[in-house]
């Protein structure tokens, strides 16, 4: 009997210490509590249409969800585009308007690390308590809770 008792509190205090991942697709949510940090990986689609205007039924490849605290009851929206090029077209016009260019590909992946000491409590950093993760988007995305 003590050693299933032993058994069971070291299996309990295992999960309970282990990061846990799922991977969500559209209109699913995966859950984290009092997690040190946060990290969301967008799958890497590739943009393909056939199209004339560009349109695509995965949303060029960026991931959308919707996050929603506990710590404050507020819903922050996140948007990972690793498709989406934002270069600035100064980079193609010979140097002629004498600007940097600027800009670069979207982030495929962001890690949200707890901010405890927050004092305005509206931080997308402020993930103490329950924190629910739902893609809203076309493409599946790796929630992994630290």
């Amino acid at each position: 009997m003590k050693k299933v008792f032993a058994l069971t509190v070291l299996f309990v205090a295992g999960l309970a210490f282990s990061a846990h991942a799922a991977k969500i697709s559209n209109g699913q949510m995966a859950k984290c509590n009092d997690a040190k940090s946060i990290t969301l990986e967008a799958d890497k689609v590739a943009h393909m249409t056939n199209d004339k205007f560009g349109y695509t039924g995965n949303d060029r490849g960026s991931a959308n969800l919707s996050i929603w605290k506990s710590s404050n009851f507020t819903t922050v929206p996140i948007a990972l585009g690793p498709n989406d090029n934002n270069d600035s077209l100064n980079g193609t016009d010979g140097g002629r308007t004498g600007l940097p260019q600027r800009g670069g590909m979207g982030a495929g992946k962001v890690t949200l690390v707890s901010q405890p000491a927050f004092t305005r409590g509206d931080s997308i950093g402020d993930i103490g308590g329950l924190v629910k993760i739902t893609n809203t988007g076309a493409i599946p995305v790796t929630v992994t809770c630290n």
